[in-house]
């Protein structure tokens, strides 16, 4: 039983393209199948989340974050009585649209396009979930509801001037009403992002050995966890001993969200979806301190992992395989894949061929990028690097 102010899939506003709807599926729940059945999604297995996807099996990426965003999304989501199939498919869709190598990727391609009206990965995952994924016999994309393709736009909360272009194109078609908040759904699925990733992170930073356990020890809620640990668990073995912190550090954050929600929710008394989109904050939050925290430990990771002597090292190689690859692409159309040519061929403008090419590259997975710049211009960057 959900809450009143879950989103009710039937009484979703539906799709862009009407369809049957099925007998034994909410049509939530054909939007997280259509999402994960997507070849963008199992192309995000060989996407970087922080490490470049070549540099070890055990890191993160692209594809175990999303499901590890899903996982806590849905158990936040269940907490708070809201629709779980809504949620999962906000959260499995939100890194859709990130280009190859990471945040290092999308801002070469963003600087690349600025001429053209620039590149954002949330916009970009409209982009593919509307346009670009090409399977379906009566529309392109994957033709997901309203409700899903509002929650994928807007998670992070209303989207003001300027809308990226890719998001303002589909939305004079189909008002996603950008000027207000999320559903619940999506905000918890935005949260359960910032769950995620400062937990894994702090995971692949000690395996990176970029920082110590002595280290990671002293920093906000995780040294509180150490010493509940060590308490516990005097003598536990080294990786046990981390493991077991860092699972009670992923605890806290998720106790934090649901309590905090749940008096938001309290003090608001919201009876319908309409009333937490009309809210004028978001009502999925962390505390104030924690918030304070966590900023602790996002300043601590950008210094001591995202910004590393090797991982900067590797962001100046991957950046000149986009910078090298676009221009390419510009002058000579016919580098593209035969399945592009069509759509360069129907092109009235410059602008209308860098989104193609912008879409092309944005698609590609790390290995794949590396691979066709290896071939175009017969240097590989990760051999010269090595």
């Amino acid at each position: 039983m959900t809450a009143q102010y879950a989103c009710d899939p039937g009484r979703s506003r539906g799709r862009l393209y009407p369809e049957e709807e099925s007998e034994f599926r909410s049509c939530f729940q054909r939007d997280r199948d259509r999402i994960i059945h997507a070849s963008a999604f199992r192309r995000l297995k060989h996407k970087t989340q922080v490490f470049i996807e070549h540099e070890g099996d055990y890191f993160r990426t692209r594809l175990t974050h999303s499901i590890e965003v899903g996982q806590v999304a849905r158990t936040i989501a269940k907490t708070l009585d809201l629709d779980l199939e809504l949620t999962e498919a906000v959260a499995l869709a939100h890194d859709l649209g990130h280009t190859p190598f990471g945040h290092t990727g999308e801002d070469a391609l963003d600087a690349l396009m600025q001429p053209y009206g620039g590149f954002d990965h949330n916009a970009q995952a409209i982009r593919i979930v509307t346009a670009l994924e090409r399977h379906y016999a009566d529309f392109d994309g994957l033709n997901l509801t309203w409700e899903t393709l509002e929650g994928i736009a807007k998670h992070n909360g209303p989207v003001g001037e300027p809308i990226p272009h890719a998001l303002a194109a589909y939305n004079a078609r189909h008002d996603l009403e950008l000027h207000t908040h999320a559903s619940a759904e999506a905000q918890v699925a935005a949260l359960a992002d910032d769950i995620a990733y400062n937990h894994h992170d702090l995971h692949d930073g000690l395996r990176a050995e970029l920082f110590s356990t002595d280290e990671l020890a002293e920093l906000p809620i995780v040294s509180d966890c150490f010493s509940k640990v060590d308490r516990l668990y005097p003598g536990l073995n080294y990786y046990r001993r981390r493991h077991e912190a860092l699972r009670r550090f992923f605890g806290v954050l998720v106790s934090d969200v649901i309590n905090v929600t749940r008096a938001n929710l309290k003090d608001l008394d919201p009876h319908s979806p309409e009333d937490i989109r009309a809210a004028g904050r978001m009502m999925v939050q962390f505390t104030p301190s924690l918030w304070s925290d966590l900023k602790v430990i996002r300043d601590f990771l950008f210094h001591r992992m995202y910004r590393a002597p090797g991982v900067v090292e590797m962001r100046a190689q991957v950046t000149k395989v986009i910078n090298e690859l676009f221009p390419m692409f510009m002058s000579d159309p016919s580098l593209l894949p035969k399945q592009w040519r069509k759509d360069v061929a129907e092109i009235q403008s410059d602008t209308e061929l860098a989104r193609i090419v912008s879409d092309y590259i944005a698609g590609m997975t790390d290995r794949f990028a590396l691979q066709e710049h290896a071939r175009l211009t017969g240097t590989d960057v990760i051999s010269a690097r090595s």
